[in-house]
């Protein structure tokens, strides 16, 4: 019998190192808790149907009263406000969706990061991590709104690795790609984000990208790459998606 157990044992650690070690074992506990932290995104008017208008994920950090999203979904969102229409979060609840206004607290564009803020009880925030620190074939996990509000505003967490670290001007295989913002980035310096490899939808943009283990977040989910038309990205995702590193949101958290 004490053999049989120790071939059981082994066989078990052999399958817990097989399957990414004790950060999987560790997920479904972290996502309980980042979950509390992630917000949707968006526009409010109450005469419109539906009153919600969806356009990224964002996360709660700081004090508890900050959300981080990316500055091109902040920048979309102000593009479209008209009227009676506010600037919102949307807190994922038990059959019902609660929203906040929020207001821009601080933008860089250049990372495409963007701080809100919105008063009230405030709501338990991420701790930020050591984005240096990440290296190619990290174990991460990112949580959002996928689909936005297609499936209803339901956190959804992938899985997946750091594929590399990589600068983010890399050469373009066609001049017709350059526009006014990529050259002023070249002519600026570069800088490096994080290449995943996990299954992200437009809808991601703005989600956290987090250590499994700890639930440190060591970055933002940027841009996915799209095969062919945009519209392909919700039904042949490509797997490959973009992280900025959570220094650029510390460095835009400072007072």
């Amino acid at each position: 019998m004490p053999k049989c157990l120790s071939r059981r044992s082994l066989l078990v650690g052999a399958l817990v190192a097989l399957l990414g070690g004790p950060a999987w074992a560790d997920l479904a506990a972290t996502v309980v808790e980042i979950k509390k932290s992630v917000v949707a995104v968006g526009s409010f008017q109450p005469t419109r149907n539906p009153q919600f208008r969806f356009l990224g994920t964002g996360f709660v950090v700081g004090g508890g009263n900050q959300v981080v999203t990316n500055a091109h979904v902040e920048g979309a969102i102000l593009d479209s406000v008209e009227g009676n229409e506010r600037l919102v979060i949307a807190l994922p609840g038990s059959g019902r969706v609660m929203v906040r206004p929020v207001v821009k607290e601080a933008v860089d564009r250049d990372h495409d990061v963007a701080v809100l803020r919105f008063e009230g009880p405030p709501i338990p925030a991420l701790q930020l991590g050591d984005s240096s620190a990440v290296r190619d074939g990290q174990d991460i996990a990112l949580t959002g709104f996928p689909l936005g509000a297609t499936i209803g505003i339901v956190p959804v967490t992938h899985r997946g690795i750091v594929s590399a670290v990589t600068p983010v001007g890399q050469p373009l295989p066609s001049a017709r790609q350059l526009d006014a913002r990529t050259v002023h980035r070249l002519a600026a310096g570069g800088y490096s984000v994080f290449q995943l490899d996990a299954v992200c939808y437009p809808g991601n943009s703005g989600s956290p990208v987090f250590n499994p283990d700890s639930g440190e977040v060591i970055g933002i989910v940027n841009m996915v790459f799209v095969k062919g038309s945009k519209e392909s990205a919700t039904t042949t995702p490509s797997g490959i998606s973009y992280a900025i590193p959570a220094a650029f949101i510390k460095a835009l958290l400072k007072p």
